[in-house]
């Protein structure tokens, strides 16, 4: 089979996708890109491989041979690499975010039409277990048309802070917006459902001192009411209450289906179903319970998120070989992920309206936002700058960053700090 070549830009989080193209028949790194040295070289002594170049520079890295590039640097980064990408001629995969702007948003389009090159966002919480099956029996009608739903990524992370952060005042994590990291929660519903969202409304909690104290700027956590094109319901809610959890529930004209909770030991893994309308293996009156991992390949098993890690990729590699079904999330349907979460803020940040989602595939409806820079980040905003909450940018003492920075560097030195988080979290300084 051959294989297609693929460069990962981000040491870090790009080990999951490293793994991947270590393991799989249908990919191959053959370059490396991060600024941070460090992470770098640790990443050559682990992968110990002639065939991979390594770079510190992106000029250097996107001139190497290879077909596609994967994007696993800083979140709020991605868009304007993979647009470079691919006016290169590279396909991308990129990690979330796919944008921080509405400016980057009708960029990051144009050029996946102008250039005719794969874009794939890897929105890996999709190919979880329960909810991609809870896609397949949607695409079905097992549970008829979408009436209500609800995503949940609750993650706290203060105790992982300083391995995701290193201690920098302007990382991304310390100064996003409470509805800007949304996808995970609201990913795997959009892609259930094919729906597209047009309004949202945002809700933001003021409750951070937990988030103080580790140097974040944003609120406790999010939420998106989003209405959907057909009038069904979404309410979204992602952040860092104390206590963890990924949940999924849809409601269809004809039942309901939902994964398991963690505190009931499934989690993801589970999937319960409860629908009016059976025909063949769902021909009972019971609730059905099953675990749709039992039905994934066996591929799947070593990697991180339930094994959507190798999903996301291997559907990646798939649709550059020319299979046209491969699951793949376009640039579009990455927009309707995340665009809710953009808009909810700027909701909240008017007393919590309603807002329109703009309908991105229309070319007439980018006009309006093609100069739009509005977001947190003070070199990307401009004139346009955002508080990181409805209260306020909060100022946080030097010293607490300090203090991140050096239990980053003791957990790093000792190695727990980088292969803890390196499958799940943001890469460092690329």
């Amino acid at each position: 089979m051959k294989k297609v070549r693929i460069g990962v830009m981000g040491a870090y989080r790009g080990t999951s996708m490293i793994n991947y193209c270590e393991q799989a028949d249908n990919a191959q790194v053959v370059a490396i890109c991060d600024k941070w040295v460090e992470g770098l070289e640790r990443q050559k002594a682990a992968l110990n491989d002639p065939n991979i170049t390594y770079y510190t520079r992106f000029e250097d890295f996107i001139r190497h041979d290879m077909d596609a590039v994967v994007l696993a640097n800083y979140a709020n980064e991605h868009a304007p690499f993979a647009i470079r990408a691919m006016k290169a001629g590279k396909h991308v995969f990129s990690e979330v975010l796919p944008v921080q702007t509405m400016k980057e948003a009708v960029e990051l389009i144009e050029t996946v039409e102008e250039s005719g090159m794969v874009y794939a966002y890897g929105e890996n919480y999709c190919y979880m277990p329960a909810p991609y099956e809870m896609r397949r029996l949607y695409r079905e009608g097992k549970i008829g048309e979408f009436e209500y739903g609800e995503g949940e990524y609750i993650h706290n992370c203060e105790s992982i802070w300083p391995s995701i952060t290193y201690g920098e005042e302007e990382h991304w994590r310390n100064n996003m917006y409470a509805t800007f990291y949304c996808t995970h929660s609201l990913g795997p519903l959009i892609h259930i459902t094919g729906l597209r969202p047009v309004s949202v409304i945002g809700l933001e909690s003021l409750m951070a001192d937990r988030k103080r104290r580790v140097g974040s700027k944003g609120g406790l956590f999010g939420m998106e009411m989003v209405t959907l094109e057909n009038g069904g319901i979404i309410k979204s809610i992602h952040g860092g209450l104390y206590k963890n959890s990924v949940w999924y529930s849809v409601y269809g004209s004809h039942g309901r289906m939902e994964s398991g909770r963690e505190d009931a030991g499934s989690g993801v893994d589970q999937l319960y179903l409860n629908a009016d309308v059976y025909d063949g293996e769902y021909a009972h009156h019971d609730v059905l319970s099953y675990n749709p991992a039992e039905k994934n390949a066996l591929e799947s098993a070593a990697f991180g998120h339930g094994g959507s890690d190798y999903y996301s990729m291997y559907n990646f590699v798939q649709k550059i070989l020319g299979d046209k079904d491969a699951d793949t999330i376009d640039v579009y349907e990455a927009m309707d992920m995340f665009l809710p979460g953009l808009f909810a803020y700027r909701s909240v940040l008017q007393g919590g309206v309603r807002l329109q989602i703009p309908n991105l595939r229309d070319p007439s409806e980018r006009e309006k936002w093609r100069t739009d820079t509005a977001c947190t980040d003070p070199d990307v905003a401009a004139d346009a700058l955002l508080p990181t909450c409805s209260a306020g940018t909060p100022v946080i003492d030097k010293a607490v960053y300090e203090k991140m920075y050096r239990l980053w560097r003791k957990d790093f030195e000792a190695d727990d700090g980088y292969t803890n988080a390196a499958m799940t979290q943001g890469s460092k300084k690329e």
